[in-house]
């Protein structure tokens, strides 16, 4: 599996064969909380066993001499102090079970943060953000309740299981049969009720996926929702996502309805006492004995009813492990190569047979080659779909090359560390992404450390200051969830602002003046070409404004460059650019 894209220095990569081996190993980051989880279980449930035993002993006393009050007070401060004790220890089993999961929220979700920023745009584009957020917060919680209450009831109740055993074989070896025969029923129906409930729990988290994953786009194109009136078909959709996981969770509610256990402790009560008084008549044990071991039966009763919810969020949690598990271990098809080369580009471009496909569909460059001189301006022309944004995203490895190279400054981008190849390449694309953040903060999002003078140079180089002075609160004005409180082309000049900030050696403008109007479009062309002044730039644009001042332009049809040249070469030799010509010249 290659390095992802994006890592933390120094971070222990944790055992991700399975979901057990990968929770076990962040478990073990913390060895002495489980330390202390298991020592308080033990000594909970030990002390809990003491309680019949003692009341036993008084039923004995009682018998033997009704007035002995001194012996019968020990005994009752005996179990006081006792209980006092084991709520220490209880204490201890339920801090430390809390604090694991907890930690292991913390843990797991920085990891899957991590990962998620590191896989590539192939990952992204296919994979939903609806889903994404359900296991990054839905299923990451799952885990947290895994282990509280989850297995702090599994561990607790484990002792409580093994203590009728130990202690009623202190009394008679032959009172162990009740309690041995109830554990064999009993972890026998836990594991039919385990294997059904493994599937469901799984339907449970993937129900909530997709549910998520429905709403979440339905949100995300509200605009679409609202301007083609199909609010009653996105309830729809949704209301049946709702009931699939309704339906997941009714599933779940029949197989914990039938968990025999609860007979299996009724069958072993009556049992028990019925061996008791056999062992009685016969005289192996007396009846304090008797009160005693029925009362060490009772004990069966804590994990008997906590288990029902104890193995639910178990299974849960560990459908919610392995979903995140699939999410982090997804191959990432790009390597960041942290060695590689990393030094100030001069802005050198080249193509060599460069092909390109998605995972699943056909190709979308073909054979393209190409060269650009550093502080060149090239424009790329052509339909929609000819491949103009793909070949752009090969540059800044956004996506790889199914075959051939491309290289910067002589070097194939694969050879560059991504990072530093990364930050020296700026793109503004025709879809502006803006922060719900300031309008400072979005413009400083590539140079956190810009100081307020550069934040305005930058936006006065890309016509933004104007407009931005003109809202109350300046460059301090909050901008709404993808800029939707700015105009499409305000949207533009802000994102030209966040480039021209981080001075970068290559350029990339997709499309990124289309939403200007003619009285800016002026003062935008002459930042443009300032931007361009020094550096390598690549506009994809049908603006013929744009295009003739080009020192390239290239000519792309289904995936294939079909003519490069300045314009009046283009005129002369390409009627595929005379068309595009004679298309936009009116534009």
């Amino acid at each position: 599996m290659a390095v992802a894209e994006f890592s933390l220095a120094g971070v222990p990569v944790p055992d991700r064969r399975t979901p057990f081996r990968w929770i076990a190993w962040h478990v073990a980051r913390y060895r002495w909380i489980v330390a202390i989880v298991l020592i308080g279980a033990f000594g909970n449930a030990a002390l809990a066993a003491a309680v019949p035993v003692l009341v036993g002993r008084g039923f004995n006393t009682i018998l033997a001499d009704p007035t002995a009050l001194r012996q019968l007070l020990q005994i009752a401060l005996l179990i006081v102090g006792s209980q006092v004790v084991r709520s220490l220890f209880q204490l201890g089993r339920i801090f430390g079970a809390e604090v694991i999961g907890q930690r292991l929220e913390r843990d797991i979700r920085e990891e899957l943060c991590v990962s998620l920023l590191g896989k590539s745009m192939t990952f992204h584009n296919l994979l939903p953000v609806g889903d994404t957020m359900a296991r990054a917060t839905n299923d990451v919680r799952a885990i947290n309740l895994m282990f509280s209450p989850g297995m702090n009831l599994v561990v607790g109740s484990g002792n409580f299981m093994i203590m009728p055993i130990i202690v009623a074989a202190t009394m008679d070896p032959a009172l162990i049969l009740t309690p041995v025969l109830f554990l064999v029923a009993y972890f026998l129906a836990l594991w039919q009720y385990l294997y059904e409930l493994r599937p469901i729990a799984d339907w449970v988290r993937s129900a909530f996926g997709d549910m998520n994953a429905r709403l979440a786009e339905a949100l995300d194109g509200i605009e679409i929702v609202k301007g083609h009136a199909t609010e009653l078909e996105e309830v729809s959709r949704f209301a049946a996502n709702a009931r699939t996981f309704r339906d997941a969770f009714v599933r779940q509610g029949d197989v914990e309805a039938r968990f025999i256990p609860l007979l299996l402790l009724g069958l072993a009560t009556g049992g028990a006492f019925l061996h008791a008084m056999i062992l009685f008549g016969q005289g192996r044990i007396n009846i304090g004995q008797v009160v005693s071991y029925v009362g060490l039966i009772e004990l069966f009763g804590f994990p008997t009813f906590v288990s029902l919810h104890a193995y639910s969020q178990v299974a849960l949690g560990m459908a919610g492990a392995r979903r995140i598990l699939d999410l982090i271990t997804r191959e990432t098809q790009l390597d960041r190569n942290p060695q590689g080369h990393s030094a100030e580009m001069r802005g050198e471009v080249e193509f060599r047979h460069a092909s390109f496909a998605y995972e699943e569909g056909g190709p979308v460059l073909q054979d393209v080659s190409l060269h650009v001189h550093p502080g060149q301006t090239v424009a790329i022309v052509g339909q929609t779909g000819s491949g103009k944004t793909a070949l752009t995203n090969l540059i800044n490895r956004i996506y790889e090359v199914s075959a051939g190279q491309v290289l910067i400054d002589g070097l194939d981008v694969r050879e560059w560390d991504l990072e530093a190849l990364r930050r020296q390449i700026s793109t503004i694309e025709q879809d502006v992404f803006l922060y719900s953040r300031t309008l400072a903060e979005n413009i400083a999002f590539g140079c956190p450390d810009a100081t307020q003078s550069e934040i305005e140079a930058a936006a006065q180089a890309a016509q933004a200051h104007e407009f931005i002075l003109g809202f109350q609160n300046g460059y301090a004005t909050l901008v709404g969830e993808r800029g939707v409180t700015l105009s499409g082309g305000q949207r533009q000049r802000i994102a030209l602002a966040r480039a021209f900030l981080t001075d970068p050696r290559v350029l990339i403008l997709d499309d990124a003046t289309s939403s200007i109007d003619s009285a800016t479009e002026d003062q935008i062309q002459r930042a443009i070409f300032r931007a361009a002044t020094g550096r390598t730039t690549f506009i994809i644009t049908h603006r013929l404004s744009q295009i003739r001042w080009a020192d390239q332009i290239l000519v792309m049809r289904n995936g294939q460059l079909v003519a490069a040249g300045s314009h009046d070469e283009l005129l002369a030799t390409s009627g595929a650019y005379r068309r595009i010509f004679d298309r936009y010249k009116d534009d």
